[in-house]
């Protein structure tokens, strides 16, 4: 096989990682607190000898999250938490602790704030965030304070990778940070509020047409390229 099929099954593989995300990017446009991903491409250039030309290869090697702002929704939910700004909140999982920017919590039969799966919201010490089954009134103020019937109970932290580059995307709207997180400064937690995905459609939509008809570009050559070669092999056994 050449350097053209080599070169080519290379962007064709890329571009197939692409469309997954801009595929699973559509999907999640309701999501709340959902980020939208695309496909990193890296070339790869090596020299072929003395007096030819060099091999450059594109191929996607990782993956990059758009951390911009969604917009948010109000639903006038007490437990409903919308972060404006950097941060995310954490949350346990049986895999571990996950960093998240969907807001949406319930209390469970223990009176502790957890997720639509069952993963325990933590405060700002580490420590579950627990809310008494008998308030009457539940409030969050703009710096995380958590308060039932105007008595404070806890403060809701906010926390982010100890690397920014470090944040690696899990499951859902579950994101892991190897090297660890540590507190967010400033911030501000908007209660009865909810935060959007941060997918745009149109952009998305335009993505996938232009992945496509590039891909089917690749796919075109390598076609091409696959009749040459049967066309040589036919011509050298005829000859032979």
């Amino acid at each position: 096989m050449d350097n053209s099929f080599y070169t080519t099954l290379t962007r064709q593989t890329g571009l197939l990682g692409e469309m997954q995300s801009v595929a699973n990017n559509i999907a999640n446009i309701s999501t709340t607190g959902f980020r939208g991903e695309g496909a990193v491409f890296a070339e790869h250039v090596a020299t072929l000898g003395h007096g030819q030309d060099s091999l450059s290869m594109a191929a996607a090697v990782g993956r990059r999250m758009d951390m911009s702002q969604g917009g948010l929704t109000r639903t006038g939910s007490a437990y409903d938490l919308a972060i404006e700004g950097d941060g995310f909140f954490l949350v346990e999982t049986p895999d571990g602790e996950r960093l998240t920017r969907a807001g949406h919590f319930t209390p469970d039969a223990n009176g502790e704030l957890v997720t639509p799966d069952g993963y325990r919201l933590l405060d700002a010490g580490g420590a579950p965030v627990f809310v008494p089954p008998d308030a009457r009134s539940v409030s969050v103020a703009s710096d995380g304070t958590l308060s039932a019937d105007g008595n404070p109970l806890t403060v809701i932290g906010l926390w982010q990778p100890n690397e920014a580059d470090d944040l690696q995307h899990r499951t859902g709207v579950l994101f892991e940070a190897p090297g660890g997180v540590q507190p967010v400064l400033e911030y501000t937690v908007m209660q009865g509020f909810l935060e959007e995905s941060n997918v745009n459609p149109v952009t998305e939509i335009a993505r996938m047409i232009e992945v496509q008809r590039a891909y089917e570009l690749g796919q075109s050559f390598l076609e091409s390229e696959d009749e040459r070669v049967r066309g040589f092999l036919r011509t050298v056994g005829a000859r032979t």
